[in-house]
């Protein structure tokens, strides 16, 4: 069993409003060479969460992270251009971001600080949003 002490926020780096489904991104992914789409989470448009690689398998979305860290992707994060970072998230994505969030940190005994975006460890926009912001919005409202 994996130790994770991390869970790290992703978007897909799609255009608003376009949904994606989990095959297509598992596609793109190997098409990278990867075994298996990167992510172990994938929050559609509608805040449907798709599992993507099993919890108990490395993923493949953070270098250097990836062995003791589940990945969430959410569907978006570029404006419709397809080009330009943007927060897209809907609020059904936003709502079953912060259940999901809570879930796993329960699950794995992780404290808030433990959730980061992609932008924390990479020298990219992904997740569009600023993680450690957002989140001491929510537990601000959500304790």
């Amino acid at each position: 069993m994996r130790t994770i002490r991390e869970i790290i926020i992703h978007c897909s780096a799609t255009p608003e409003g376009r949904e994606v489904s989990v095959e297509e991104i598992r596609r793109w992914h190997r098409q990278r060479n990867f075994a298996d789409i990167g992510y172990h989470y994938v929050i559609h448009l509608d805040g449907t969460v798709e599992k993507g690689r099993a919890e108990h398998a490395v993923g493949a979305h953070c270098l250097h992270h990836n062995q003791n860290s589940i990945g969430i992707c959410y569907i978006g994060g570029c404006a419709k251009d397809g080009i330009t970072p943007k927060d897209t998230r809907t609020p059904a994505q936003t709502a079953a971001l912060i259940t999901l969030i809570h879930q796993l940190c329960e699950r794995y005994n992780l404290p808030l600080t433990a959730v980061h975006g992609h932008n924390e460890f990479a020298q990219k926009a992904c997740p569009s949003f600023d993680v450690q912001q957002w989140l001491k919005n929510v537990s601000a409202i959500h304790g």
